[in-house]
């Protein structure tokens, strides 16, 4: 009876809020969109993390505010901002920014191609660090806090082992790696940075510090020197800071406000935020979008096998999800060219390979061009290889071609917990995958011939969609992670360069003049919450997790944006939970985060 009560309650609670969001999602619908006048301003307020698609849309405000706006969001906003003769200027307030380094310079280039129209374009910096910093050295005029700190002191990058917490817990990983670079599971077998591990994050941590110093050179108009001695002063205060010419002025809101109003010729400006003007549509502001329709399909997150047809699910690629998008762009005759827009430090091998046949089914349909955001490694870059020409950031990950098993046995910890095991098999390696008896010798030689079976189809699907020989692509190989600016010298993608350049490269590939205006049509298309909630699984009604992970996606958007280690949280649980399953990985070696 108590069953029953509780469940009739359950059903009660979700109708009812059902009902509600329904009636929301319908006021939605029939706003209008917001309308601005003449001297407006856009803030350009940055926080936290800045997505490659943008999560469901949330009915209710306070939700809705939590949301990060997606990079495409930011791109044709600053865009249109260019165009808007109603707007007459751009602030960017960056804050707890946790975007990766190659997005980083996405927006970089975005504000750089804004300060071509003339407009003025004013950062104010509250706690700013190093990605804000960076961000608002695109501003042609700098203002923070006087007793504020600049916490720009270079960059850190840190490694986290737990060797000696399984041996505590009585955990063995057996861990079989093709590539002596693809080191992920070191952190389950090693106390620190092997040789290889040590050699290759050196290079990255150059190449994203010098990246960084160069940036704020060529934009405060400093030397080198000057930059990297005022980075080895930091933290410094905001009146620190003007005294040696790294802002522009002292003051709070008001002083922007000020600066503003001079600038208008002292028309009042008129505040639009970012998200009012993310839906303004880029059809109303003249010379920004035209007839010639250019897909951009996302793929952003961890890999992982599945129909992914139904529930929330976003910061993963769903094999069955996204190959279901990539027919759907095939078959729409009103896309007249793709851009593959890869996010992803790799994930489950067999996925990997399901997605690059339908991203290859897709290339024979219609012209396409790959382009690389923060990741596109491991798998990341075996979905990638269609053929097509690659795009790529120079402080973009990519590569590391190389496989990876895991496999964990516990019979310390049950030992310890008093637990035993008692089993029976037929089949020489029934007990390969037992988390309870050590690997045998066969069973180690079984587990290598599947990874180098894998390794070499690997190989042999770079080399196809590179145009190169296997042994060619095998010096390059070995698990190796290498930054955009190496990868095009080794030729493993073909251009540097943002959402801009992909775009030019498309044009070209679908006969569009390069001076054609088009219309960036995202894919999957942005969802409402209503229709996450009438997703269903299998036919079945949307389930507990499927109708509240909205919900919690939100707020934990908000404690991550929050949490200094945010972005690396919300990598961790998919990463972990594919590096304890026992099985065949293409997954980048490490999550790198530079700070």
């Amino acid at each position: 009876m108590k069953k029953f009560l509780l469940g009739l309650l359950t059903g009660i609670l979700f109708c009812g809020l059902a009902v509600v969001l329904v009636g929301l999602a319908l006021m939605r619908f029939a706003a209008r969109p917001p309308s601005i006048g003449p001297d407006s301003v856009l803030m350009l307020r940055l926080e936290g993390d800045v997505p490659e698609k943008a999560p469901p849309e949330m009915p209710l405000p306070f939700l809705e505010s939590q949301n990060p706006v997606s990079l495409p969001d930011v791109w044709l906003a600053l865009k249109k901002a260019a165009a808007d003769p109603r707007i007459e200027a751009v602030v960017i307030e960056p804050r707890g920014v946790t975007a990766g380094w190659a997005k980083l310079q996405e927006l970089r280039m975005e504000l750089d191609q804004f300060q071509k129209s003339g407009k003025p374009l004013v950062a104010y910096l509250r706690n700013p660090g190093v990605r804000e910093y960076y961000l608002a050295s695109g501003a042609g005029r700098i203002f923070m806090a006087p007793q504020d700190s600049l916490d720009v002191k270079g960059l850190r990058l840190e490694t986290m082992y737990f060797k000696d917490t399984l041996d505590k817990l009585g955990v063995k990983a057996d861990v079989v790696h093709a590539g002596k670079y693809k080191d992920a599971g070191d952190m389950f077998t090693r106390t620190s940075m092997s040789p290889e591990t040590r050699e290759v994050l050196g290079q990255v941590l150059d190449q994203y510090y010098g990246d960084l110093v160069e940036t704020i050179a060529r934009a405060r108009r400093k030397t080198v020197d000057q930059v990297k001695e005022f980075i080895d002063q930091g933290p410094v205060s905001g009146e620190r800071a003007f005294a040696g010419g790294w802002v522009d002025g002292v003051g709070f809101d008001d002083s922007v406000m000020r600066e503003l109003k001079r600038r208008l010729h002292e028309h009042e400006p008129k505040l639009v935020p970012l998200r009012t003007y993310v839906k303004i549509p880029a059809s109303s502001v003249p010379g920004v979008q035209g007839p010639k329709r250019i897909a951009l399909v996302v793929g952003e997150g961890m890999i992982v096998s599945g129909r992914g047809d139904s529930g929330f699910q976003d910061g993963l690629i769903v094999s069955g999800r996204l190959n279901k998008v990539l027919r759907e762009v095939g078959s729409d005759a009103s896309i007249q060219g793709v851009i593959l827009r890869v996010d992803s430090p790799g994930g489950d091998g067999v996925a990997s390979d399901e997605i690059l046949n339908a991203a290859r089914e897709l290339s024979r349909k219609k012209p396409m061009v790959i382009s690389m955001s923060d990741y596109a490694a491991s798998g990341g870059y075996f979905i990638s290889m269609t053929g097509d020409p690659i795009v790529a950031y120079p402080n973009t990950l990519t590569g590391s071609i190389g496989v990876i098993y895991n496999r964990f046995s516990a019979r310390g910890l049950y030992n310890k917990l008093g637990i035993e095991k008692d089993s029976m098999q037929r089949g020489k390696y029934a007990a390969i995958d037992s988390d309870y008896e050590p690997l045998s010798a066969d069973g180690q030689k079984k587990v290598e011939d599947e990874i180098q079976r894998f390794y070499q189809g690997f190989l042999k699907r770079v080399a196809e969609g590179r145009k190169r020989k296997p042994e060619e692509i095998e010096l390059l190989a070995q698990g190796r992670v290498w930054l955009g600016t190496q990868a095009r010298d080794n030729r493993l993608i073909d251009e540097l360069g943002g959402l801009d350049r992909a775009i030019e490269m498309v044009k070209k590939k679908a006969g569009i003049a390069a001076s054609a205006r088009i219309t960036l049509v995202p894919y999957p298309a942005r969802r409402s919450l209503l229709e996450v909630l009438l997703s269903s699984r299998d036919d079945e009604s949307p389930s507990v997790e499927t109708m509240a992970g909205p919900l919690l996606g939100a707020w934990e958007s908000r404690r991550l944006a929050a949490t200094p280690a945010g972005a690396g949280l919300k990598w961790l649980e998919p990463t972990a939970r594919l590096l304890l399953e026992d099985g065949v990985l293409e997954l980048m070696p490490y999550r790198i985060e530079v700070r």
